[in-house]
C-alpha cells in the first residue's frame, strides 16, 4: 500500500508540474512573441534608413527568443554534450549545418546547443517543413527570413526554385552566416521503411539510425552561396557579393543528434517536462567548402558518404554511450554545454516586462482613439 501511495504520490507531481510549465509556456509565447512582433514594427523606420541595424536588432530580439526555449528543456534537466570539432572556431563564417532529424526535440536542443557559439544564432536560417509556419514560432520565422519547405515529389521542383529565390533575396542582405536543414526531409520512423527500400533496390547500405538524405535543398545551397573563385559559379549574383564582399559558403558542418538508448525528445516531452532529465549528444564534423563535389551524381554520393558515417557513429554510441574517437586518436574528448540561469532569468523577465508595457501602450492608444 506504501508503495502505492508514493507512486501517486510521484505521478501527482509530474502532473502539476507539467501543468505549472505548460501555462508558464503559454505566458511567455502570449508575452514575448507579439512583443518582437511589435518591436520590430515600431523599428521599421529603421529598417529604411540602416537596413544593416535593423536586422542586426531583430537577429538579437531572435536569439532571446531560441533562448527562451531552450530554457525549457534547460530547467526540466536536458542538457547537451558536445563531441567532436569545436564550431565556435568557424562562428564568424558562412557554413551549412547537415543534421539528422528523429523528433520535434531536435530543433530545440538545436536552439540550445548554439546559444553559446558567439552571433551565430541570430545569423542563421533555418529550412524547416512548412507545418511549422502555421505554429505559434511561425510568424518570428516568416519575418526572420527562414524557408518553409513542402515535401512530397510534386513539390520539390517548384520548392527547390523558391529555395533558390529565397537564398539570393534574403540570405546576404540579411547577414546570414549559417544554414541549417535536416536533408533526411522527415523523421527518422516515418522515412525509414521508405528509405531501407530505396537502399535495397539500388544496392547501397542498409540504414537503421538514419535514412538516405535528398540531394535537392543541399545542392540548391552549394550553388547559390559558395562564391565564385570556390566553384565557379555565381553565389547569388556578382552584385551582391561585391555589396556584401562575402567569401561565400566555407564550410559544411555535419551534425549528429544521439539520444540515449535512441529514445529522442519530442516537444511535448520538451515543454512539460515529464521525462527524467536527460542528456543529449551532439557531435559535430567540419569540411571545408572546397572538398565538397559540385557535381550531381558526385555530391549525391558524398551526402551519402555522411549518412554512412553517422550510422557508424550512432551505432557506437548506443553500443558505448560515447561517440568513437577521431581517427589517430585513441580517446574521444566531450564538451559540457552550459547556459547561464541569470542570463535566462534576465531574458525572460524582458519578455515579460515587454508584454506587459506593450499591454499598457496598446491599452492607452485604443482609449485615446476610442
Amino acid at each position: 500500500m506504501a508503495v502505492t501511495v508514493e507512486r501517486a504520490r510521484r505521478v501527482g507531481y509530474t502532473c502539476l508540474k507539467a501543468l505549472l510549465r505548460f501555462a508558464f509556456m503559454v505566458a511567455n509565447n502570449l508575452v514575448a512573441i507579439p512583443s518582437y512582433v511589435l518591436y520590430l514594427i515600431v523599428l521599421q523606420p529603421l529598417r529604411m534608413l540602416d537596413s544593416k541595424s535593423f536586422w542586426y536588432i531583430e537577429g538579437v530580439l531572435f536569439k532571446w527568443l531560441l533562448a527562451m526555449v531552450a530554457s525549457w528543456g534547460w530547467w526540466a534537466g536536458y542538457t547537451v554534450v558536445e563531441w567532436g570539432d569545436d564550431v565556435k572556431a568557424v562562428s564568424e563564417d558562412e557554413a551549412m549545418v547537415l543534421v539528422n532529424h528523429q523528433a520535434t526535440g531536435d530543433v530545440c536542443t538545436l536552439m540550445m546547443c548554439l546559444q553559446d557559439k558567439g552571433t551565430v544564432v541570430r545569423q542563421m536560417m533555418w529550412l524547416m517543413d512548412h507545418i511549422f509556419k502555421y505554429t505559434n514560432f511561425g510568424i518570428v520565422s516568416l519575418i526572420h527570413g527562414d524557408f518553409f519547405i513542402r515535401q512530397g515529389k510534386t513539390h520539390r521542383d517548384q520548392q527547390l526554385v523558391l529555395l533558390k529565390d529565397h537564398l539570393e533575396k534574403y540570405y546576404r542582405s540579411r547577414n546570414r552566416k549559417w544554414i541549417v536543414l535536416f536533408p533526411e526531409g522527415g523523421f527518422l520512423r516515418k522515412r525509414r521503411e521508405t528509405s531501407q527500400a530505396f537502399a535495397k533496390k539500388n544496392n547501397l547500405p542498409f540504414l537503421k539510425h538514419v535514412t538516405l538524405p535528398r540531394l535537392g535543398a543541399t545542392q540548391v545551397i552549394l550553388k547559390t552561396l559558395v562564391a565564385p573563385q570556390e566553384n565557379g559559379t555565381p553565389a547569388g549574383g556578382d552584385a551582391v557579393i561585391k555589396e556584401s564582399k562575402s567569401k561565400g559558403l566555407q564550410w559544411v558542418i555535419d551534425t549528429t543528434i544521439a539520444y540515449p538508448k535512441g529514445d529522442p525528445l519530442d516537444i511535448q516531452t520538451w515543454i512539460l517536462g515529464y521525462r527524467q532529465p536527460t542528456v543529449t549528444h551532439v557531435h559535430y564534423r567540419i569540411f571545408p567548402v572546397k572538398d565538397v563535389p559540385a557535381e550531381p551524381e558526385a555530391l549525391t554520393d558524398w551526402l551519402y558518404q555522411r549518412f554512412i558515417e553517422k550510422e557508424d557513429l550512432l551505432t557506437h554510441f548506443y553500443e558505448t554511450g560515447a561517440f568513437p574517437p577521431p581517427k589517430g586518436q585513441t580517446k574521444a574528448i566531450s564538451r559540457e554545454m552550459t547556459l547561464s540561469n541569470l542570463w535566462l532569468v534576465g531574458i525572460q523577465s524582458f519578455a515579460f516586462l515587454s508584454g506587459g508595457m506593450w499591454y499598457c501602450i496598446l491599452q492607452y492608444l485604443y482609449h485615446c482613439l476610442f
